[in-house]
């Protein structure tokens, strides 16, 4: 059974800093794509950042400079480091892997930037 568990959202002002965390399991993970994706109330899903498995990396024009997508496979996680937080990250982040043509979600975990 694949899980793909987030943490680390909050509640934070602007300016402010957040990492995320998603820990997989019941994946060959070291063998998916990972990435990011947001969703803001009254707003579609839309990709924040993602990392192949040979590492390389693609961010959303809106967060580029800000955001850093990484991933550890010895600990089958995917970290997302967030700086210069503004109030339009506001939204719901949701781990997402990609792997043999099929893609799985974790739960979300919610990220407010306020003051």
């Amino acid at each position: 059974q694949v899980q793909l568990v987030e943490s680390g959202g909050g509640l934070v002002q602007p300016g402010g800093s957040l990492r995320l965390s998603c820990a997989a399991s019941g994946i060959f993970f070291s063998s998916a794509g990972m990435g990011w994706y947001r969703q803001a109330p009254g707003k579609q899903r839309e990709l924040v950042a993602g990392i192949t498995s040979g590492g390389s990396t693609s961010y959303a024009d809106s967060v580029k400079g800000r955001f850093s997508i990484s991933r550890d496979n010895a600990k089958n996680t995917v970290y997302l480091q967030m700086n210069s937080l503004k109030p339009e990250d506001t939204a719901v982040y949701y781990c997402n892997a990609a792997i043999r043509a099929r893609t799985y979600w974790g739960q979300g975990t919610q990220v407010t930037v306020s003051s």
